[in-house]
């Protein structure tokens, strides 16, 4: 997934802007990680990418870029807190999530799959008068680490 950085900070400034708040340089520097990481990321991915930050700060203005939509969680199929970019941010996609580890990775399908996905999604929502506004979709089995781990054992 290819993302416009100059376009994905100009989303974010413009959010805090709206929000009342500062495009501080320590926000800048988690939606660049995020930017970099390319995938949800755990609060340990993030500080791994940058030990020198300090994790109360990394916390705090993560809880900020969440209650502003900036940031949203994505979960695993662990106890560990993921976020990633919002999708007005990085673009619509879905996850893949290891059953085994908890990795969760991001991936795309063509737009012909994706407006199949969302009709046959209304169908379903419309048979239970449910009015959908959105989807995710999360495929659930093993990352390839894991595969070959559970095949060698």
């Amino acid at each position: 997934m290819a993302v416009d950085r100059a376009q994905a900070h100009a989303v974010v400034g413009e959010r805090l802007r709206a929000a009342g708040q500062l495009y501080t340089s320590g926000r800048r520097e988690l939606v660049e990680l995020l930017l970099d990481i390319g995938r949800p990321a755990t609060m340990a991915d993030v500080l791994g990418q940058r030990p020198s930050l300090v994790q109360s700060s990394v916390y705090r203005n993560m809880a900020d870029l969440e209650r502003t939509g900036i940031v949203r969680r994505v979960a695993g199929s662990d106890e560990l807190i993921r976020v990633e970019l919002a999708e007005e941010i990085i673009g619509h996609h879905h996850h893949l999530v290891c059953t085994q580890c908890g990795t969760v990775d991001d991936f795309t399908v063509p737009e012909a799959a994706e407006r199949a996905l969302r009709d046959a999604l209304q169908a379903i929502a419309r048979e239970g008068s449910f009015v959908p506004e959105d989807h995710r979709l999360d495929v659930l089995g093993r990352c390839t680490p894991c595969s070959r781990e559970r095949t060698i054992k």
